[in-house]
Protein backbone atom coordinates (compact mmCIF):
# COMPACT_ATOMS: atom_id res chain seq x y z
CA UNK A 1 0.00 0.00 0.00
CA UNK A 2 2.71 2.28 0.75
CA UNK A 3 4.61 2.27 -2.65
CA UNK A 4 1.32 2.17 -4.00
CA UNK A 5 0.39 6.18 -2.60
CA UNK A 6 4.33 7.37 -3.39
CA UNK A 7 3.13 6.44 -7.20
CA UNK A 8 0.26 7.99 -6.96
CA UNK A 9 1.06 10.92 -5.38
CA UNK A 10 3.01 12.04 -7.97
CA UNK A 11 0.68 10.95 -10.77
CA UNK A 12 -2.13 13.22 -8.84
CA UNK A 13 0.18 16.21 -8.40
CA UNK A 14 0.60 16.08 -11.96
CA UNK A 15 -2.78 16.31 -13.19
CA UNK A 16 -3.50 18.67 -10.91
CA UNK A 17 -1.13 20.97 -11.90
CA UNK A 18 -2.20 20.17 -15.93
CA UNK A 19 -5.56 20.85 -15.00
CA UNK A 20 -4.76 24.37 -14.45
CA UNK A 21 -2.20 24.82 -17.75
CA UNK A 22 -5.61 25.68 -19.39
CA UNK A 23 -6.01 29.15 -17.31
CA UNK A 24 -2.42 29.95 -16.84
CA UNK A 25 -2.64 33.07 -19.79
CA UNK A 26 -5.54 34.73 -18.23
CA UNK A 27 -5.31 37.21 -15.66
CA UNK A 28 -8.31 38.42 -13.82
CA UNK A 29 -8.49 41.97 -13.20
CA UNK A 30 -8.49 41.25 -9.41
CA UNK A 31 -4.62 39.61 -10.33
CA UNK A 32 -4.05 43.03 -12.20
CA UNK A 33 -4.94 45.27 -9.98
CA UNK A 34 -2.87 43.51 -7.20
CA UNK A 35 0.80 43.01 -10.24
CA UNK A 36 0.26 47.01 -10.26
CA UNK A 37 -0.05 47.70 -6.74
CA UNK A 38 3.39 45.47 -6.15
CA UNK A 39 5.16 47.24 -9.42
CA UNK A 40 5.11 44.02 -11.49
CA UNK A 41 3.88 45.42 -14.54
CA UNK A 42 3.26 48.74 -15.85
CA UNK A 43 0.01 50.83 -15.16
CA UNK A 44 -1.67 50.31 -19.01
CA UNK A 45 -2.10 53.85 -19.83
CA UNK A 46 1.87 53.93 -19.98
CA UNK A 47 1.38 50.79 -22.15
CA UNK A 48 -1.00 52.32 -24.91
CA UNK A 49 1.09 55.40 -24.90
CA UNK A 50 4.05 53.38 -25.88
CA UNK A 51 2.17 51.07 -28.40
CA UNK A 52 0.70 54.08 -29.99
CA UNK A 53 3.53 56.14 -30.77
CA UNK A 54 5.35 52.96 -32.41
CA UNK A 55 2.08 51.70 -33.98
CA UNK A 56 -0.32 54.23 -34.63
CA UNK A 57 -4.41 53.43 -35.01
CA UNK A 58 -7.47 52.42 -33.22
CA UNK A 59 -6.99 50.05 -30.43
CA UNK A 60 -9.61 47.10 -30.15
CA UNK A 61 -8.99 44.81 -28.01
CA UNK A 62 -6.21 44.38 -24.76
CA UNK A 63 -5.37 41.76 -22.82
CA UNK A 64 -2.91 41.04 -19.82
CA UNK A 65 -1.96 37.16 -19.90
CA UNK A 66 1.11 34.89 -19.05
CA UNK A 67 3.30 34.28 -22.00
CA UNK A 68 6.34 32.56 -22.57
CA UNK A 69 7.83 35.48 -22.15
CA UNK A 70 5.96 36.46 -18.76
CA UNK A 71 3.27 39.25 -18.20
CA UNK A 72 2.91 40.43 -21.62
CA UNK A 73 -0.26 43.33 -22.81
CA UNK A 74 -1.52 41.71 -25.76
CA UNK A 75 -3.16 44.42 -28.16
CA UNK A 76 -4.83 44.06 -31.48
CA UNK A 77 -4.89 47.48 -33.21
CA UNK A 78 -6.99 48.47 -36.71
CA UNK A 79 -4.19 50.40 -38.48
CA UNK A 80 -5.26 53.06 -40.39
CA UNK A 81 -4.97 51.32 -43.93
CA UNK A 82 -7.27 48.81 -42.93
CA UNK A 83 -5.05 45.83 -41.18
CA UNK A 84 -5.57 44.40 -38.53
CA UNK A 85 -1.89 44.24 -35.99
CA UNK A 86 -1.21 42.33 -32.74
CA UNK A 87 1.12 44.05 -30.70
CA UNK A 88 2.60 41.80 -27.68
CA UNK A 89 4.20 44.08 -24.57
CA UNK A 90 5.98 43.33 -21.97
CA UNK A 91 4.01 44.13 -19.22
CA UNK A 92 6.82 45.23 -16.61
CA UNK A 93 9.73 47.29 -18.73
CA UNK A 94 6.79 48.12 -21.70
CA UNK A 95 9.36 46.89 -24.46
CA UNK A 96 7.50 45.78 -27.36
CA UNK A 97 7.97 42.13 -27.89
CA UNK A 98 6.41 41.69 -31.17
CA UNK A 99 4.12 43.50 -33.93
CA UNK A 100 2.26 40.98 -36.09
CA UNK A 101 -0.55 40.77 -38.76
CA UNK A 102 -3.35 39.35 -37.04
CA UNK A 103 -4.96 36.47 -38.65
Amino acid sequence: MTQRRYILLPIATLLALLSTLGHAGEVSHEQARRLLEQGAIKPLQDIIAIVQAKVPGEILETELEYDDAGLVYDFKILRPGGRVQEVEVDAKTGRIIKIEDDD
